[in-house]
């Protein structure tokens, strides 16, 4: 089974659209499964429910940073994460139309409700949103993304 696979089946079980992502990712971030589920929560339906940037992506850009961020605040590497970060952002774009959770959201003829209580998970839901297939495409653009970036360090 592919991550984006892993991602969309993450989602389609419950859970938040960031989560998805980023377990889908926990081998690579060699996070524990409860710290990647507490960690990338907040980030689920557009940070907080709020439909800011698509949790998909925020959950994404975790797993760069957790994978290429090092500790150190002057170590220098700022421009790389921020690049890569850039470069998977207009991926999504180009894939998706928008990083906007919101947006994606009202492509799909669906409210943008911001109430922090989430909607009732049922098959209805699953249904009508365009997340379980965002999840897929941010996961399958992360996994895409890291190979070419590890493909980029053994050369």
């Amino acid at each position: 089974m592919s991550r984006a696979d892993l991602a969309k089946e993450n989602f389609l079980n419950g859970y938040a659209c960031a989560q998805a992502v980023f377990l889908a990712f926990s081998d690579v971030t060699g996070l524990d499964r409860g710290t990647a589920m507490k960690l990338s929560l907040p980030f689920g339906a557009g940070l907080g429910r709020l439909r800011l940037t698509c949790g998909a992506v925020s959950g994404a850009v975790a797993v760069l940073g957790t994978v290429l961020a090092k500790p150190e605040p002057d170590a220098g590497n700022k421009a790389e994460v921020y690049a890569a970060v850039q470069a998977f952002c207009r991926r999504f774009v180009a894939e998706n139309k928008s990083l906007s959770c919101g947006e994606l959201l009202r492509a799909a003829g669906l409210p943008a409700e911001t109430q922090p209580s989430p909607e009732e998970r049922s098959a209805e839901y699953y249904r009508k949103r365009p997340c379980p297939q965002l999840v897929y495409s941010a996961a399958k653009i992360l996994e895409e993304t890291l190979a070419g970036l590890s493909g980029e360090k053994n050369e």
